[in-house]
């Protein structure tokens, strides 16, 4: 019922990713527009995000979908659950050009199928060969696609937010928002005000060299985002990604707010209001687990990947599941009731909802919840195969959990060592009751890898 990992060689985790102008060229976008045409017939929306090379890339993409005979529809700028969402309520398909989280010089592809998630390993898979062998032939002059654009459908995506809170419970609430110039910048402000709340902006004129952060919404890139936020008295910061399918938080001092911790704090949240199963990969911090089933839920792993969350509460509902949540311990939460994405926007509207319904600020919540201790750690190295076998061997005697990577359980804690599907590294996450703990498995750990890196 999981869903199951399979291999690809040109699309990642999410989507195909890589430097513009040498990874990913006009030329790779035309050919996988004339593949994804050739599979999926009919309506096509495209969008991108700020990135200044999404505007030749994006045309490329056009001009492939329409020689394959798919009409496309451009809604130009908008984050990736916008453009979701309206494939799932409008369209026979989509095609995302954003690299996310990714340094300005990056960009890629993300395809989103029918009901609006991204397209899964099979179809992935299949889509790759068309690719590869380029075995697929323009269309005639006669059944070519046309172009047209509808940028004022993005308005929709902002309603089908607000409308799950009539109730305006951003009322009498500041919020800062950072949307770090990429295409949030038309989204979650709107969303917050129509709540009823009193929103300021950082980082809120689009602009793909991104010069007042990077499009990842770290620490040290978010600090302006805090010095506001204490300034002005907010309730909190939200930041997102480069396009917007997550967001991060800052509370009332200034303070960030870990993704587990926000993660376990909306869940907790949901929870209370109805019981089901949260769907999560095996990278998610225990904290999440614990809130979970403390207020009764039960908790599903999946690989690493938003499609695969999505795909596994989808296929959990089918059979009869109710599932109530879901998401990555990255700021990446997927809300069932609104639909089957990350969705950045979605987040920061629930964070509203969350702090409306107590007396507590976002701080006082965060401290109430389980204590735990996280060690990330990141080893850049293009052997992640041959680390993983020889970690798997290491520790076949130990309690392991081969869902994605290996992780290795002992004594209330945990390690995750998995390759990356984005970049040539080997990411390791250890998570535990004592701190002690952590440092001791990291240790231990790292001197597993550097034999076999």
């Amino acid at each position: 019922m999981t869903a199951v990992k399979m291999e690809k060689q040109l699309f990642g985790t999410n989507g195909v990713r890589g430097v513009a102008g040498k990874e990913i060229t006009p030329e790779l976008l035309i050919t996988i527009g004339q593949a994804l045409g050739t599979i999926r017939k009919g309506q096509i929306v495209v969008g991108r995000d700020t990135r200044t090379s999404g505007d030749s890339l994006i045309k490329a993409i056009k001009a492939g979908l329409c020689a394959a005979g798919c009409d496309v529809i451009d809604c130009g700028v908008l984050p990736t659950p916008a453009l979701q969402y309206l494939v799932r309520e409008h369209f026979d398909g989509g095609v995302m050009i954003t690299a996310s989280h990714n340094p300005p010089e990056y960009n890629g592809v993300k395809i989103i199928e029918p009901d609006g998630t991204e397209m899964g390993d099979e179809e992935t898979i299949k889509l790759e060969a068309l690719i590869f062998s380029r075995s697929f032939a323009p269309v005639l002059w006669e059944t070519a696609g046309r172009e047209s654009s509808c940028p004022d459908l993005i308005h929709e995506y902002c309603s089908s937010i607000t409308g799950l809170f009539p109730d305006k419970p951003g009322k009498g609430m500041t919020v800062v928002v950072d949307p770090g110039s990429g295409p949030a910048c038309i989204t979650t402000s709107a969303i917050l005000t129509t709540m009823g709340c009193r929103v300021l902006t950082i980082n809120g004129d689009m602009d793909g060299t991104f010069p007042g952060r990077l499009p990842e919404p770290s620490i040290d890139g978010l600090k302006p985002l805090s010095e506001l936020v204490i300034s002005c008295g907010a309730a909190f910061g939200v930041a997102h990604d480069g396009d917007a399918d997550r967001a991060v938080f800052i509370d009332e001092k200034g303070k960030f707010v870990e993704e587990d911790l926000q993660f376990a704090l909306i869940a907790q949240f949901i929870c209370r209001k109805k019981t089901g199963t949260v769907v999560t990969p095996v990278s998610t911090g225990q904290i999440v687990e614990m809130v979970i089933t403390k207020e009764g839920g039960t908790i599903t792993y999946t690989p690493v990947g938003s499609i695969y969350v999505a795909r596994t509460m989808r296929s959990l509902l089918g059979n009869g599941v109710n599932v109530i949540f879901g998401g990555e311990g990255n700021g990446g939460l997927i809300f069932p009731d609104h639909q089957f994405c990350r969705d950045g926007g979605m987040t920061a509207a629930m964070m509203v909802s969350v702090l409306s319904s107590t007396d507590k600020t976002l701080s006082e919540l965060i401290k109430e919840l389980p204590r735990r201790y996280v060690l990330k750690d990141k080893i850049r190295t293009r052997k992640g195969k041959e680390i993983l076998d020889g970690i798997k061997t290491d520790y076949s005697q130990e309690k392991t959990d081969y869902t994605d990577g290996i992780k290795i359980l002992r004594d209330n804690a945990w390690i995750l060592v998995r390759a990356s599907g984005t970049e040539p590294i080997v990411r390791v996450i250890i998570d535990a009751d004592d701190p002690d703990k952590c440092q001791d498995f990291h240790k231990e750990i790292i001197q597993k890898l550097e034999r076999y890196g």
